[in-house]
């Protein structure tokens, strides 16, 4: 079961994945983003953080963790009719912090990587059945200053180089963005010009508290970043960045999601920082066309009044059709899915758990 190509018939599946507090969920949906069915719970009584889906395999990925029994990540190879899950090797060993949750399952260039609680990274090489902890990234001499965000200390944002599988980025709360150029041995800070206004310095070499990162498409270097003070674009892979935040209603927000094929357009759902919920209680999602020198508000479809909801940091997506799709889960647990890359929006499931990601798998 392969992922379908841009422009492919649309007798396929779109399977729209979500992590909630509650468990998982599958949003199935036609080739033609239509007739949306919500399949039975998965991973019940585990906050689940990410439901992934690995087009090389056609696995289902998924990673969370529960208050009683640790971490977790689950895989489904009958796209979600039955699950595995496993913890082997998900440890930093006796004399380590105990591993809370897993907060990102990544897979790329045949291996998976995930992301955990207290920030660290591992890598499977079997398909989840057994892990190795990138130990490189905690031997960072930074390591015994970094501290949690309000979310814990987090790594939940896995970025794989589009060809290299030597390089990664991670973002890590409330730590910063971090680079490796030889498959996790050693790793540098790229967080240049990145604000945190929370801090005595105001723009230090670590402890920011970015929220979410995307890559850019077409194989370049360009990332995008949410982070706690404001919106940033990098052209050169981290190494530096520009503030974009001008023109949106807030600094403050969680997701970041890049358009499949154009590295110019990228969205964000603005939050207040105060109540972190949608401006006004008016949701929108924001969009540029331009790398972030412009930004127009997308609200047709979405409600205009007494929205008060939020998004978080993992809880919006985009499919690789044309023309895109992108979608986004509340924290009241309504997912929500436009079909015209942004310009309207309808509501395709409600009364979900409060929702912690969504990714978007298009099989055959």
């Amino acid at each position: 079961m392969g992922e379908m190509e841009v422009g492919a018939d649309m007798s396929g599946k779109v399977l729209v994945l979500v992590g909630t507090k509650k468990g998982g969920f599958i949003v199935e949906g036609s080739g033609a983003r239509s007739d949306w069915q919500v399949h039975e719970p998965f991973s019940v009584g585990w906050p689940t953080f990410q439901v992934a889906h690995d087009p090389s395999s056609g696995a289902l990925l998924a990673g969370g963790g529960n208050e009683w029994y640790g971490p977790a990540v689950w895989r489904s190879d009958d796209l979600g009719k039955t699950w595995s899950h496993s913890i082997e090797g998900l440890t930093y060993g006796d004399d380590g912090p105990t591993i809370k949750a897993i907060w990102e399952v990544k897979p790329a260039q045949g291996v998976i990587y995930a992301g955990v609680e207290p920030a660290g990274l591992f890598r499977s090489e079997d398909g989840g059945k057994t892990w190795q902890h990138v130990s490189g990234l905690r031997e960072h001499p930074s390591c015994p200053e970094w501290f949690p965000g309000g979310g814990g200390l987090c790594l939940h944002s896995i970025i794989p180089h589009p060809t290299d599988p030597n390089q990664l980025w991670v973002g890590m709360s409330a730590v910063g963005t971090f680079h490796t150029a030889d498959g996790g041995k050693s790793w540098t800070t790229r967080n240049k010009n990145v604000r945190a206004d929370f801090l005595p310095t105001p723009e230090p070499e670590f402890g920011h508290c970015v929220h979410s990162l995307a890559l850019g498409a077409n194989g370049s270097m360009r990332l995008y970043q949410q982070n706690h003070c404001g919106v940033y674009r990098s052209d050169d892979g981290g190494a530096n960045w520009l503030e974009i935040t001008a023109g949106l209603p807030s600094e403050f927000g969680f997701p970041m999601a890049a358009h499949p094929r154009d590295p110019e357009t990228a969205y964000v759902i603005p939050l207040n920082a105060e109540g972190r919920y949608v401006p006004d209680a008016s949701a929108a999602v924001w969009r540029t066309r331009d790398g972030g020198g412009g930004w127009e508000r997308l609200s047709k479809g979405l409600p205009q009044k007494g929205a008060y909801f939020g998004v978080l940091r993992q809880a919006m997506a985009m499919d690789t059709l044309d023309p895109a799709g992108i979608y986004f889960g509340t924290g009241c647990g309504q997912l929500y899915a436009s079909q015209d890359e942004g310009e309207s929006w309808s509501l395709i499931a409600d009364h979900l758990p409060p929702i912690s990601s969504v990714k978007v798998a298009l099989v055959d």
